[in-house]
């Protein structure tokens, strides 16, 4: 695996956000990697004017990661309310290059992504939402240890900001993981 340096977006980042959350996702680059949602989607995965306001949000925070001065991953974080009560990040727009895909940059991410919900946001919980018909994407976030809380919302058909979908059976299925901070050692 490379050596990743993690900063966190700016506004002057939104062209080359839209470039890789795109490439990870939509149309023929994206089916270089594993992550791609082509044979679902057609249309945009993200556009400016939502960056700009996950961007501008309080308790928001676009993660960029970088090899060598080049953005190879990005992921949005947000503290969001739960039911609940329990402290909760939204994590979303989680994106790899899709020709450096499976060398490990995702779990790094990732991780990376839970630590700063954890020490910058204060979350104990992360929570995502993922196309429930994505069994190999479901099965990565499960082996990191989410769990699939059963809970579906709708796919929001008819809005083109979140693409044109090939199949009437689009949802969601929401996914946690508790990311409480680790303990002290007993003395």
């Amino acid at each position: 695996m490379t050596t990743l340096a993690f900063r966190t977006a700016t506004a002057a980042d939104i062209p080359t956000l839209i470039a890789l959350v795109t490439s990870a996702y939509r149309g023929d680059a994206s089916r270089a990697g594993w992550t791609t949602e082509a044979d679902l989607l057609d249309g945009q995965r993200i556009d400016a004017d939502m960056l700009r306001a996950d961007l501008e949000r309080p308790q928001s925070l676009i993660l960029v990661a970088e090899d060598a001065g080049r953005m190879v991953a990005c992921a949005h974080i947000a503290q969001e309310e739960a039911d609940d009560g329990v402290p909760t990040a939204y994590f979303g727009m989680f994106s790899v290059d899709p020709a450096i895909q499976g060398g490990g940059i995702g779990k790094a991410v990732l991780a990376e992504a839970e630590r700063v919900a954890r020490e910058t946001l204060g979350c104990t919980r992360m929570r995502m939402t993922v196309i429930d018909c994505r069994d190999e994407l479901i099965a990565f976030y499960v082996r990191r240890g989410y769990v699939r809380t059963g809970i579906v919302k709708p796919f929001p058909y008819g809005d083109a900001r979140y693409g044109q979908p090939k199949r009437p059976d689009l949802r969601f299925e929401v996914l946690d993981k508790p990311i409480e901070a680790a303990r002290e050692p007993a003395r």
